[in-house]
């Protein structure tokens, strides 16, 4: 068995910092779970510190597919599908969008603007229910789809307005961003696909972390039923707070 682990890992990837990402899927899938987001930030910022650069956010993208395809799965009788129903077209047409334009947006700016609409929509006043509605679900889904797939940022803004949406509904709330998210992260594989990146080198420690994100799942949602709505909903609005507060440190870095 030892002898077979290398060969199905990339040359660059020593085995024990393969077990590492392993470890981090399932613990970051099971945050995810529980808190409603979060996660995928933590295992993007583990993987930039083990993985080669030019790896990392099809790599990251592709485990996030399978790990809120999970999560969706498991909740699938949570799902808001009227949401989702109308956030599908916008994922298409915010991918096409941004493989057409091919723009490169200044990263802090873009950084700043998303840290600032989280925290909006976790403490400020409750936005107008025609901007959560069929048009609103389809222009924000546009929006973050077109970011996403150059920034990989948007996803705890998807999780804030889905939690406006959803009355402070916990199950919902996860639910309905778990399938939302799996729809954002399908194009990347297109996208990072077309670009030449070779995804058969990492296909073996993807479906692990995958199968190990989601037994960090399963453990998370049995933590998620346990709180109530009111509890999930602080919990909540403090990591969407402190992925914001991570961005604005980003932006205001670069500009240092």
């Amino acid at each position: 068995m030892s002898e077979l682990l290398p060969l199905l890992l990339p040359d660059n990837l020593a085995p024990h910092w393969a077990l590492i990402l392993i470890l981090a899927a399932a613990f970051t899938s099971a945050v995810t779970a529980a808190m409603g987001a979060g996660g995928g930030v933590m295992l993007l910022a583990i993987m930039a510190l083990i993985m080669p650069a030019a790896a990392i956010i099809p790599v990251h993208g592709m485990v996030q597919l399978g790990s809120n395809a999970n999560r969706a799965l498991m909740t699938w009788r949570h799902i808001n599908m009227r949401v989702i129903a109308w956030f599908a077209p916008g994922v298409v047409l915010g991918a096409l969008a941004a493989s057409l334009l091919l723009v490169r947006l200044p990263l802090a700016v873009v950084q700043l603007s998303i840290a600032l609409f989280i925290l909006l929509l976790c403490w400020g006043p409750a936005i107008p229910k025609v901007a959560t509605g069929p048009v609103g679900t389809l222009l924000a889904s546009v929006i973050t789809s077109f970011l996403s797939l150059f920034v990989g940022a948007t996803g705890p803004l998807v999780a804030a307005f889905i939690k406006q949406q959803q009355a402070h509904q916990r199950l919902q709330t996860v639910a309905t961003f778990a399938a939302a998210m799996s729809l954002q992260h399908l194009p990347k594989a297109f996208a990072f696909s077309a670009a030449g990146f070779i995804f058969h080198d990492w296909l073996a420690l993807m479906a692990a972390m995958i199968a190990a994100g989601a037994l960090g799942t399963w453990l998370g949602l049995h933590l998620l039923k346990r709180m109530s709505d009111r509890h999930f909903g602080r919990l909540f609005n403090l990591v969407l707070s402190l992925l914001a507060a991570r961005l604005i440190w980003e932006a205001a870095s670069s500009w240092w």
